[in-house]
Formats: C-alpha cells, sequence, structure tokens
C-alpha cells in the first residue's frame, strides 16, 4: 500500500527542515521564500516496536516495516491557486497524496522572516485552506462545466450520479467550505475519489515551536491552532522541527540520552508519524518467518482476503484461508509453537476482519 502524506505551508515555517528530520533528505532549508524548487519525496518507516519484538521469538533473514511517502513543495502564499509565487506548478504534485500534514508556525524569531510579516497562525491556516479550495473550485468548475450538459441529456445513471457529486462539491466550495464537508451518498463518493481534491484530504496540523515551548507543551498560538483544528473535524500536534532535525542527526545511542535528558522516550517525530496513520485509519499487521518478518499497512474494517491482495493480488484471487494469531500471544507464550498449545492459533476464513498487530499466514491457489 503506497501511502503519500504532502507537507504544506507558508514559506519559512519549518516545512523542509521536517522533512530533512522525517526522512535524513537533504531537502534544503534556507531562511527565504521559495527556496524548495522541486518536490522532495522521502521514505519513511512507520515505527512500531512490536516488529522487533516478534524478531526476538522468530528470528528472521531480513526485517521490513512498512512505510510512509512524505512529499514535500515549495512554501504557499495568498494566489498560489492562479500561479503566485511557485504556487500551481506545486499544488499538483500533493493531488494524489492521501493526507495533508500542514505545518503552522507557532514561533517569534526576528531572524527568519515571516512572509506576512507577523506571526498568526489562525490567518495562516486560512491562508493555506483558501488556496487549496480555490484550486479545487478551479478544478472542478472544468469538470462541471465538461460534464452538466451531457448529464442532463443522457438517460445513463453513472454520468449523473458523477454530475451530482460535482453539483454538490461545487456549491459547498463556493460558500467557502472545504470539499471533506460534503455529504456524498455511496453511489456519488467514488467519483469524488477521483477528483484527486485538495481539501478533502484529512488535514494534520503541525504547530511548530521553538525548543523551550516544546518542553513546556506549547503556547497560546499552539492552543488556538489546537482549537480551530478540532473546530474542523481535524487534529493538531507539537512539534520543534529544529530539534527533531538534530535529534535526527544522532547516532542511536546519542538519540536515547537526548531523548532522556528531555523527559522524552521517542522522538516527536514518531507521533507524527503516527498521527498521520491514525488519520487515515490504518494498522499493521505482520508476517512472520524465517526469511523475513514484515509489517503490512490495511485500513481499519478490512478482510482478510483484501488484506492479502496488500502482499500480491494473486493472494485474494486464489484466497483459501488465513492461518492467524495476535502478536500479543506470541509476547506472552514466546513461541510459535507454545501459541498453538495454548489454543491462541485460528483458522480464519474470508470473513475474518484482520485486527491490528495479527500475524497471519496466508493459504492461497491460483
Amino acid at each position: 500500500m503506497a501511502l503519500q502524506v504532502g507537507i504544506v505551508g507558508l514559506p519559512n515555517v519549518g516545512k523542509s527542515t521536517l522533512f530533512n528530520a522525517l526522512t535524513a533528505a537533504k531537502a534544503e532549508a534556507a531562511n527565504y521564500p521559495f527556496c524548495t524548487i522541486d518536490p522532495n519525496v522521502g521514505v519513511v518507516a512507520v515505527p512500531d516496536p512490536r516488529l522487533e519484538k516478534i524478531t526476538q521469538f522468530i528470528k528472521p533473514q531480513s526485517v521490513i516495516p512498512t512505510a510512509f511517502e512524505f512529499v514535500d513543495i515549495a512554501g504557499l502564499v495568498a494566489g498560489a491557486h492562479k500561479g503566485e509565487g511557485l504556487g500551481n506548478q506545486f499544488l499538483s504534485h500533493i493531488r494524489q497524496t492521501d493526507a495533508i500534514v500542514h505545518v503552522v508556525r507557532c514561533f517569534d524569531d526576528p531572524n527568519i522572516i515571516h512572509v506576512s510579516g507577523s506571526v498568526d497562525p489562525l490567518r495562516d491556516m486560512e491562508i493555506i485552506n483558501t488556496e487549496l479550495m480555490l484550486a479545487d473550485l478551479d478544478s472542478i468548475e472544468k469538470r462541471r462545466q465538461k460534464i452538466e450538459k451531457m448529464a442532463k441529456n443522457t438517460t445513463e445513471k453513472k454520468l449523473k450520479l458523477e454530475f451530482e457529486a460535482v453539483r454538490k462539491i461545487h456549491e459547498a466550495l463556493q460558500k467557502g467550505l472545504p470539499a471533506r464537508s460534503v455529504q456524498l451518498d455511496e453511489f456519488e463518493a467514488p467519483f469524488a475519489k477521483d477528483f484527486h481534491l485538495l481539501s478533502a484530504k484529512p488535514v494534520l496540523y503541525a504547530c511548530n515551536v521553538k525548543e523551550d515551548d516544546f518542553l513546556k507543551g506549547g503556547n497560546e498560538w499552539v492552543q488556538s491552532v489546537q482549537k480551530r483544528a478540532a473546530e474542523e473535524g481535524n487534529s493538531a500536534i507539537i512539534i520543534c522541527s529544529a530539534m527533531e532535525a538534530e535529534i535526527a542527526q544522532l547516532p542511536k545511542e546519542e538519540q536515547k540520552e537526548f531523548l532522556s535528558s528531555i523527559g522524552a522516550t521517542e522522538p516527536g517525530l514518531n507521533r507524527l508519524i503516527l498521527e498521520a496513520y491514525k488519520l487515515l485509519g490504518l494498522q499493521t499487521y505482520f508476517t512472520a518467518g524465517e526469511k523475513e518478518v514484515r509489517a503490512w499497512t490495511i485500513h481499519k474494517g478490512t478482510k482478510a482476503p483484501q488484506a492479502a491482495a496488500v502482499i500480491h493480488t494473486d493472494f485474494e484471487k486464489g484466497f483459501i484461508k488465513a492461518e492467524c494469531y495476535h502478536c500479543e500471544d506470541l509476547f506472552t507464550y514466546k513461541s510459535e509453537s507454545a501459541v498453538k498449545e495454548a489454543g491462541k492459533y485460528r483458522i480464519e476464513g474470508k470473513e475474518y476482519l484482520v485486527k491490528d498487530g495479527d500475524i497471519l499466514f496466508f493459504r492461497f491457489n491460483v
């Protein structure tokens, strides 16, 4: 499952510094707008301590975590949807992403220019959200113009359903409401997915603060962002991208020492990744054997054959059964044979809803 998260924000809010910390990539970070000219894509492992713990009892040749792709684009400004700054060309880079991390500046620093002249997170959020909606409005208006006449002059149900989805979204965007606020029925919703609308994507706000405010748990700016995010039905977390970038450069043992010194058990970036995971309604199952122990990403509520398809589509086509036990049972009984003796090893069929933390072995025939 190739999952992508786009990182957006105004210039100089700490986007590229955060991206560097996330991916250990070398996205250019400089104190002037539009320094990031090409989209940067980095693959980030989803932190999951269960994966390493499984290897204590099942010794594999390799360990493969599940991963996200983060896409960092140039800072957006008012008018980006119509090409202001370097705008529109970059919005296209995040249309295919599954979710958006919106980095919001919640710190003051006279040495770092703010594109709007002052720090005001709510204003900044409004600018970015408006630009995403205006880009969507332009896209959906073109779609409506293309199909409206055809939909009125046809009996084809599919075209009429698509037009109804377009009409509802268009009217919401005209009122300044994001596409995600539109209620579509089960027949209209699939069309909306194909539009790849920016304002339809779930949003995680990342409040970027100075180190002192991070250690204090935030500041007044962070509180205002959290309140607005809750009103939108989104969530917000606190990060210090500068500190995270420093942590990311340390050897693992030194990372642990540094985190311990500030009273933390893991980097803040882990929380950001897991919050993005949660935002998309995702969970993890494992496959485990002598060859490899591997994590796989699925949506909550996925049945066994569809979970198998994440490994290979043939697994779903020829699905027979899933041999299954939970990783917690492995941690308790210390071996697969002991899990079986305890009666915790199960055979599940096509209707089984895979649980987070399941260890699965699929039987199939094609």
